[in-house]
């Protein structure tokens, strides 16, 4: 990624690209959104692309899952098969349909299964077909359902696991970088374990200052900040983390639109796409002042 790529992104060019997104098929969006906007930072577009699936599932999950819906894709897929159709044949239909391929699998390994048991079969059953596509007898199901696990990343066990994995590479990240800026803190397993209940991902055990601002904690929030999650971050988590700890800072790794502060409510949280380095402890301060004191008082 070109150090020179966009992360914070005005609202004209947050509009624009989400006004382009409506027009774009629903896989590889990404990369076609680079090519309409170049300046912005790939991940970026990734982060955005990812928000609008799971916007869309959300408002248009239960349409595209209706008993027929999926009665008519599984007719779809059966009847591929038999005809002997390259692979691909699910992903095919889930851009057909707009749902995406991880659910598009999950709906269609239900269905097959319904054949057999002659009811739904149990949510714990189909977690673990989709974690592991080889425990699917059907030889066809599970190289059509690995192929749209592997292209899904929004829903499905490799999508999360790969979120998982980036959020906590993110947090390490922060950890690191503020050890190499000499700054002491606490993370959140430090703060359970003295019966905090919610917890921001860094908090400090003495307060920092940088632009002007003195903040408290830190949390790490690996994706993009639009204004939709962060209003929901500010009511489910930041909100919180202020009154108990008081001003706060939030980095959005993979950028944010502008101007989201306007919605804190007089609250001190700041946002910033990465850890500022011209960090100053307000210990050291303190320390340097001190001396300078006592320097003083020694001519």
């Amino acid at each position: 990624m070109s150090s020179e790529a966009l992360q914070v992104l005005s609202r004209s060019t947050y509009s624009s690209i989400c006004e382009c997104l409506k027009n774009l098929p629903f896989r590889n969006r990404p990369q076609r959104l680079k090519a309409l906007f170049p300046h912005v930072s790939l991940d970026t577009l990734k982060c955005i692309v990812a928000q609008d699936n799971q916007r869309r599932m959300k408002n248009f999950h239960a349409k595209l899952t209706t008993a027929e819906a999926i009665e008519e894709m599984y007719h779809k897929y059966l009847k591929a098969v038999n005809s002997g159709e390259e692979p691909g044949i699910l992903l095919r239909i889930s851009d057909a349909t707009g749902l995406t391929p991880g659910l598009t699998t999950k709906s269609i390994i239900e269905r097959h299964h319904q054949v057999f048991e002659k009811s739904k079969p149990a949510r714990s059953l189909v977690s673990n077909l989709m974690r592991n596509t080889s425990l699917i007898e059907d030889r066809d199901l599970a190289f059509e359902s690995y192929l749209c696990l592997l292209e899904d990343d929004d829903y499905g066990p490799i999508a999360d696991a790969r979120k998982q994995a980036v959020g906590f590479e993110f947090e390490i990240r922060l950890r690191r970088e503020l050890e190499e800026l000499q700054v002491s803190f606490l993370h959140e397993d430090h703060l359970r374990a003295r019966g905090y209940d919610k917890t921001p991902d860094v908090k400090l055990e003495i307060p920092v200052a940088f632009d002007g601002h003195v903040i408290n904690w830190i949390e790490s929030k690996a994706l993009f900040g639009d204004e939709e999650s962060h209003k929901g971050y500010l009511k489910e988590q930041l909100f919180s983390y202020w009154n108990r700890f008081g001003p706060g800072l939030v980095l959005y790794w993979f950028g944010y639109v502008e101007d989201l502060e306007k919605y804190h409510q007089n609250r001190k949280i700041l946002i910033r796409d990465k850890l500022p380095k011209n960090i100053i402890s307000l210990h050291t301060t303190f320390a340097q002042t001190t001396i300078c004191f006592d320097n003083c008082d020694e001519r």
